[in-house]
Order: C-alpha cells, then structure tokens, then sequence
C-alpha cells in the first residue's frame, strides 16, 4: 500500500486523515511474501523474530507517518495520525507496557504516531504514565461507555500530572472503542428483530459518555491550562454479518469529534455508496430502551463486555504469536540459504 500508492490515494480522494495496525494485520502481511526481501536483508544469527518485527514495523510506520505529516502539521494536530501497538504479550502487564511505549515512541521518531496501549486493567495505569510522559497513546481494545470512561480517567490524570508539573499538557491520544464484535458474539443468542442492533445501541450509549465528559468541568479545566481532549474512536467497523448493510456502522456511527477506523473493504464500500445523513444525538438517543431489548432476552452487558475484551487480548495475543513464527521460520530459510 506504501509502495504502490494505495494509501496516497486514499488521503487525496478519500479523505483518509490517518492509519493504524495490529497483529492481526502484520501477520496477514508477512503471510503475503511482500516482506520476505526485507527478512533476508535483516536475518542474522543473533536478531529475534520480534526484533525483525519491530523493525519493519516501524519503517513502516515511519513511511506512513510522513505521508500523513502534511495533514498533521495543517490541523495542528489534530489528525495525520498512525498507530503502533506494544506487544500484546504485555496486556496484562503494567511495568512492561510502560517500557515498551517509550521504547516505541523513540523510535519512531515522529511526532504524528500514537502508541497503542490495551485499555485493560492493568493496562490504566501505564496510560496515564506513558500520557504523563509526553507520550501520545491510541487505548485499544475497549468496548463499552465503562471501559471507555476507565481509560478517559486515565488520559486526564496523566494530562493533570502535567500540568502540576508545569508541561504542556497538549499531549494527544484516542479511546478506540470496537463496535462489531458485539453483534457477532450475541448473533447465536438473540431473535432476529435484534440481529445486528447491540453494537450500534453500545456505541451510543458510549457517545453520549463522551460528550459528557466533554462538556464536564473537569475538561473544562484542562482546555483552559492547554490541553486537549481525548478524541473517541470507533473500530472493528466492518460489518461481519453477510447479510447486512457493508456501511452499517460507519453510517449509524457518524457524529461530530469521532474518528472511524477501516479496513480497505469497508472504505471503498463506503466511499462507492455509502451515506451519512444525521449524525447520531448528543444524549445517545433511545439507546436505554435499545439496550433493555438485550437485558430481556438475557445478554449480560457488563459481563459480555470484560468477555470481548478478554477474548480480544487474546486473539491480538494469537496473531502476535503466529506471526513471530512466521518471522521465525522465514528467518531460519534465509539463514539456511545464506
């Protein structure tokens, strides 16, 4: 996509205002051979599979972040962004979040990358470190209005550190919310009136939170030292029922201070025959009695939430190790070649 322009293209006629990455996604690019030059040229008795990774990744990311720069340096900020997750190994970790963040971030020596964290328990905490050190982070791996509003608390107490100390809280970040997975794991247990309709009903209840938290005081008070707000961000969008509209929550989701993540498929859906008409209500609509709809058929809220965002650990957890390996395998051929 770097090399052939895919992603150039996307900026100047898709209005595609920044890029992200996960396991997930890298291990389906190694599998496609397009990095087994890079691997040859890097294999080496002694480097690890995960310093491999780190590498290309991270040329990678830089290629990008330079793409999105103008853009970045236009809106003050604001958008041009790219994202690198820390290994997921770590999600559960604290200490070791923190150190692989900063590892990351000075790296990459670019001002436009977020460094993703998951916004699981342990992982609060190396949020609002890696915040509080000038560090911009992309939380990952929330899924409901209590998760979300666990890793704003996080951002704001970092950026609050900051500004008792006397620096510049304008340090950016983004709660990545996932939207369809909820549909997904609920599709086998609810009647099909309700197909379809939980992760929309999440996302605003979600949305309203967010607005809220915008208009509280306590944002107030960072705006008025410097600060910024932490911008909600809508992921796993693309619609996973073949049945449904392929644009589903990119259209029910459209709202004002919200980014929305995409794989390729779901852009050009939407850029082909997509829609936005009103953007969905500050005070997230009907989305009490919507999610009421679920209670009465017996979906747990709350507990299926911690489930996805367990279950999304660990298959981010599986990716990661499945694509050490293939690093690992490719590695052991050019060692045995060279």
């Amino acid at each position: 996509m770097l090399d052939n322009g895919e992603i150039q293209r996307y900026i100047d006629n898709y209005s595609v205002s920044g890029l992200t990455s996960n396991p997930s996604i890298f291990d389906k690019a190694i599998a496609s051979g397009d990095y087994d030059e890079d691997m040859r040229s890097l294999a080496t008795n002694d480097i690890t599979s995960e310093e491999v990774f780190f590498q290309l990744a991270i040329a990678d990311l830089q290629r990008a972040a330079d793409l999105f720069a103008p853009l970045h340096q236009r809106t003050d900020g604001v958008d041009g962004w790219v994202s690198l997750e820390v290994s997921p190994l770590f999600a559960y970790d604290t200490d070791k979040t923190i150190e692989a963040a900063a590892a990351i971030h000075a790296r990459a020596e670019r001002s436009n990358l977020f460094v993703k964290i998951p916004g699981t328990p342990p992982g609060l905490r190396a949020i609002e470190e890696s915040i509080a050190a000038g560090i911009a982070v992309n939380v990952t791996l929330l899924f409901d209005a209590d998760q979300y509003l666990a890793a704003a608390d996080a951002y704001l107490k970092g950026i609050e550190r900051r500004i008792t100390t006397g620096l510049n809280p304008a340090v950016a970040c983004v709660a990545s919310v996932f939207i369809s997975r909820w549909d997904a794991a609920v599709a086998p247990l609810v009647p099909p009136e309700l197909t379809n309709r939980l992760g929309l009903a999440v996302g605003l209840e979600t949305y309203r939170a967010y607005r809220e938290l915008l208009a509280s005081e306590r944002m107030q008070r960072i705006h008025n030292a410097g600060g910024r707000a932490q911008r909600l961000l809508w992921a796993s969008t693309k619609t996973k029922d073949p049945d449904a509209s392929d644009t589903l929550y990119v259209e029910g989701l459209a709202s004002p201070f919200t980014i929305n993540t995409m794989p390729d498929a779901t852009l050009e859906a939407f850029y082909d025959h997509g829609r936005v008409t009103a953007s969905i209500p500050v005070d997230g609509g009907d989305y009490e009695s919507q999610l009421a709809e679920f209670a009465r058929v017996g979906v747990n809220r709350r507990n299926l939430a911690h489930q996805l965002q367990d279950e999304g650990a660990t298959a981010f957890t599986t990716s990661w190790n499945e694509l050490l390996a293939k690093i690992g395998t490719q590695l052991s051929g050019s060692a045995r070649r060279s």
